[in-house]
């Protein structure tokens, strides 16, 4: 089975739909000539021609305000953001427009679109390139929210979301873009929205995180079991909306102890919403507070300091010790 990284399974899962639905359209910028910032969409335009991969002015809000009316009229678009970051135009047009088209017509008409593009830090970027903006879109009822952390699941989940009726976000982590290889077929395949993965099974404790920090955490749950035998359970949570509520409590009941990790600052970030649901379903399991690793409360800092202000290994092990003492 051929070894592939994020952005080749992106690019893969794309061809596919573009080859099994005339309805898929992409759109955004550079994304045929050039085959995209990332080159997410290499060669797409050469085999399906500029009017299904579609070169667009520089206007996220045009771009995104164009696939809504595409998506309510029987195309399935999917729109490329250089940066997850320039997704700030187009809030209009994704949260009172795509998000709402459902619930307004009474179900006559739904947006099947996805916003796909890079997020994350780690990679010595800009400040709007950088950041983490998952949680916006978690709390707009009508959107979905997809975050995968392998190559695997990119392109599973991004075919399922291609597929899903309703207008999906679909942030890719641009740490771990080429970073992270792993086998991945070559035929379609589907991941079902709404499921997390367990990466590893553990007994005394549980973390759960999304998109890059996932990788630290695995690697922070092996290295805790070779050299103190904790036993950590990590799970990838995949899609914030639909929120797999049934995996995470299951896993807090056998382990007791909980850290949420996560880019995103603290505030109001989509690890508050876990732990929230944590307290109202498995309260009375709990032998510690569930304890958050995350961004801080400040913008994203410049690239010399970004380190220190994303979550780490160091920082993830002294929240381990509390828990595990509390």
């Amino acid at each position: 089975m051929p070894v592939k990284t994020i952005v080749q399974s992106v690019n893969e899962a794309m061809e596919i739909a573009l080859e099994q639905d005339p309805s898929v359209m992409v759109m955004g910028l550079d994304v045929g000539t050039n085959g995209g910032v990332f080159r997410a969409t290499e060669q797409l335009q050469e085999k399906f021609g500029e009017h299904r991969v579609v070169d667009t002015p520089l206007a996220e809000s045009g771009i995104v305000g164009s696939a809504i009316g595409l998506a309510a009229n029987g195309m399935k678009p999917i729109v490329e953001l250089q940066f997850m970051g320039f997704i700030y135009s187009a809030m209009d047009q994704l949260c009172s427009q795509a998000a709402r088209v459902r619930f307004r017509t009474g179900g006559r008409f739904t947006a099947p679109m996805v916003i796909r593009g890079p997020f994350g830090g780690g990679v010595h970027a800009l400040e709007l390139h950088c950041d983490s903006y998952e949680s916006f879109f978690t709390h707009t009822p009508g959107l979905k929210v997809v975050i995968p952390s392998s190559p695997y699941d990119a392109k599973g989940l991004l075919l399922a979301a291609i597929q899903d009726p309703d207008p999906v976000v679909f942030f890719e982590p641009m740490k771990i873009y080429r970073s992270v290889k792993e086998e991945v077929p070559d035929e379609a395949y589907t991941i079902p929205l709404g499921k997390a993965k367990i990466v590893k099974e553990g007994e005394d404790l549980t973390i759960v995180s999304w998109g890059a920090p996932v990788h630290i955490a695995k690697k922070t749950a092996e290295k805790l079991q070779s050299e103190k035998g904790v036993s950590v359970e990590v799970i990838d949570l995949r899609t914030l909306v639909p929120f797999d509520t049934e995996t995470v409590i299951n896993s807090v009941r056998k382990t007791g102890r909980v850290i949420v990790m996560h880019e995103a600052v603290k505030t109001s970030g989509f690890g508050a919403e876990v732990a929230s649901r944590i307290m109202e379903e498995a309260f009375l399991y709990l032998e510690s507070p569930v304890e958050r690793v995350t961004g801080f409360d400040t913008p994203y800092p410049f690239s010399q300091i970004e380190h220190e202000w994303m979550p780490n290994e160091n920082r993830l092990l002294r929240a381990v010790d509390k828990v595990l003492h509390y």
